[in-house]
């Protein structure tokens, strides 16, 4: 359905489960590529980017740990 490709902000918010303020900054900074439409500048972001957007965090993460491995707190003193 093609009014199922951009999510607005809160949408983008909600599916992630931050904060609206959180999504902005994402968009601002050039973390999530968004498009600002319409007179007022409403900022959509294409539900494909979003969808890349959490593939390169997976990949963030997965990297991460390989690189931090978990250890256990040592318990003897």
């Amino acid at each position: 359905m093609a009014s199922d490709r951009f999510l607005t902000l809160a949408d983008v918010a909600d599916v992630l489960n931050i904060s609206a303020s959180q999504t902005y900054a994402l968009v601002r900074n050039g973390d999530l590529e968004a498009i600002k439409v319409g007179g007022r500048g409403q900022w959509r972001v294409e539900r494909q980017k979003l969808e890349g957007y959490i593939a390169r965090m997976y990949d963030q993460t997965r990297q991460f740990v390989a690189e931090h491995p978990f250890v256990e707190a040592d318990d003897t003193e």
